[in-house]
């Protein structure tokens, strides 16, 4: 099949050797470094740079939000461990999932759609923050006891939950449900995450609004005003020596120069005594943090404590899970147009949600307090510099890996002044809720019948989570544990959203067309390759005997699955 996107100038084509031909030279030429391609190691390092600064803003934006939530201190050290954990964790994953996992060039690390459900967790009776003047009485012994036990149970949660997203997917259970995931469902799901949140972007800004009105304006104009914008920079080249070229620094990195500038301004303020002591902008309220912050240390497995299980928060970290399935795979097949690879076929989406699953589980025994999902951010950035290398990932990785045994450097990302925090909410949120209105674009939006159900599935999840939580006793069947379920449960509008988004589109009458099936089916094709020679997602190490064996075409993660194998035989034992 060809992409619509690939302009054939001819009528006929006379076999479909030549058609797959085209398209790889098609795909080739949008790139500077396609999926299988290996730059030099010097240019590696800065390109891996590159990766590891777009995705260090969505990283170091959780803690400012979960940390509260814990009942932690806005000078406890511990939050710059939580940094470096969570992108130890990412280097880490982004690792096994860009060698032996989908074999995308993608990152995968924390996200913002595990804050949903873990703040209707953690605003159960039993895990709410006593009063600030319980808080401020307590010692730092006592202190830390509080938020340790609250990571705990979020640890047992995010890593038992993820458990469906890994046998789900390397199984290949997943993508056998797809066809239940409509558009309809994506849109619900995906936007929730960013609106839910805007409690948090407000708090954050309103502690200085010119600081995040300048924050959310620079970022405005650097990102859409001045991507097309170079500058001369000087370079060295083997074979003309000095070079000037010109560099597109806004397009690359609109929210670092962002940060640094506002950053920058805050430092002036509080040199000039502008902002009076204790202010919540200025640069050195948390500057004991990297003192107190180490230079090297390895996170490790239950450093925290062990990680506590219950029923309530497993089904409602459930959510965050569901949710961050449905957008990464989303992201595969437009990522693979990207890097100039083939589509994906269905044994590598099965492996790539296995091994997010698997970093999920990873970041819940580590302690993150937070799971794994495909980074939009880099999906982006491989787009604005057309280097699609698997290789420069995996340099990521390393970088990433290597940052997150540095305590000071995680320690440097906390003491960011909160309104520049907050003005990176107002943009980064409104962006992830803007990723899954995208999806209307594949749907019939003149019909009442789809109106209706964007409408009911957006506002209704936020008008019952707003009531849930602000009558958090409500619910009363006589069984405790089933009485924190439910509250989780409808206190977690994404899940709400999207059960109510799916369960309206596979029940109200409409047509294909009209809910965007046909489209949504072209867009996200799922066959399985089985291909007999060397593919772009086959395993580095091992296929020779991969290929000898005929097990391995029953295996859904297994480069040559044949689609329908696994599942006969269960038909076979059930005829039987």
């Amino acid at each position: 099949m060809i992409p619509d996107n690939i302009q054939i100038g001819m009528e006929t084509m006379s076999n479909v050797e030549e058609l797959n031909i085209s398209d790889e030279e098609q795909r080739k030429g949008n790139v500077t470094y396609g999926i299988d391609d290996i730059p030099p190691w010097y240019l590696c390092i800065f390109m891996a740079l590159q990766h590891y600064l777009t995705m260090i803003g969505a990283i170091v934006a959780i803690p400012f939000i979960l940390c509260p939530a814990l009942c932690m201190a806005d000078t406890d050290p511990d939050r710059s461990n939580i940094i470096s954990t969570m992108i130890f964790v990412t280097g880490l994953i982004t690792w096994l999932q860009a060698t032996f996992g989908c074999r995308l060039p993608i990152v995968q690390g924390g996200t913002i759609s595990f804050l949903v459900p873990t703040l209707a967790i953690l605003g159960l009776p039993t895990w709410k923050c006593p009063e600030q003047s319980v808080l401020a009485g307590m010692t730092p012994d006592q202190r830390r006891e509080v938020w340790t036990s609250r990571m705990c149970e979020l640890s047992g949660a995010i890593a038992v939950s993820a458990l469906f997203q890994l046998i789900g997917g390397y199984f290949g259970i997943i993508g056998s449900l797809l066809r239940f995931v409509t558009p309809l469902t994506i849109v619900p799901t995906v936007a929730l995450v960013g609106l839910t949140l805007f409690d948090h972007a407000a708090e954050a800004a309103s502690e200085q609004w010119g600081i995040a009105a300048g924050t959310f304006i620079l970022l405005t104009i650097f990102s859409q005003c001045m991507g097309e914008v170079k500058i001369p920079t000087v370079t060295w080249r083997k074979s003309a020596g000095l070079t000037v070229i010109w560099f597109p620094l806004f397009k690359l990195f609109p929210v670092l120069l962002t940060i640094v500038i506002m950053w920058a301004v805050c430092g002036i303020l509080t040199a000039t005594n502008v902002f009076e002591a204790g202010h919540p902008a200025r640069t050195d309220l948390k500057i004991n943090i990297i003192e107190d912050a180490p230079w090297f240390r390895v996170p490790y497995p239950g450093q925290w404590g062990a990680p506590t299980v219950s029923v309530a928060g497993v089904l409602g970290m459930l959510a965050g899970v569901l949710a961050c399935t449905v957008e990464s795979i989303s992201y595969y097949p437009t990522t693979a147009r990207m890097c100039a690879a083939p589509p994906p076929p269905l044994h590598a989406i099965n492996r790539g949600l296995g091994t997010e699953g698997l970093g999920t589980v990873l970041a819940g025994l580590w302690g993150s307090g937070n799971g794994t999902n495909t980074f939009g951010e880099n999906v982006g950035a491989i787009g604005v510099t057309k280097v699609g290398s698997r290789r420069v990932v995996q340099w990521a990785a390393g970088l990433m890996i290597l940052q997150g045994v540095i305590g000071k450097l995680g320690a440097v990302f906390i003491i960011i002044p909160q309104p520049i925090v907050g003005g990176l909410f107002c943009v980064m949120f409104g962006m992830i809720s803007a990723f899954g209105l995208s999806a209307l674009q594949y749907v019939n939006l003149n019909s009442s019948r789809n109106l209706y159900i964007i409408g009911f599935s957006l506002f209704f999840p936020l008008v019952l989570t707003r009531w849930m939580s602000a009558h958090s006793g409500v619910i009363n069947t006589g069984v405790e544990a089933l009485d924190a379920v439910l509250q989780v449960l409808l206190s977690t509008s994404i899940l709400v959203g999207g059960v109510v988004g799916c369960f309206l589109d596979n029940l109200i009458p409409g047509t294909r067309e009209e809910r965007g099936l046909d489209k949504w089916a072209k867009e996200m094709s799922l066959e399985a390759a089985g291909s007999s020679g060397p593919d772009t997602y086959d395993f580095p190490v091992g296929m020779s005997y991969i290929r000898r064996w005929n097990w391995t075409t029953y295996i859904p993660f297994m480069p040559t699955y044949e689609n329908g194998k696994f599942s006969a035989l269960f038909k076979r034992k059930k005829e039987s």
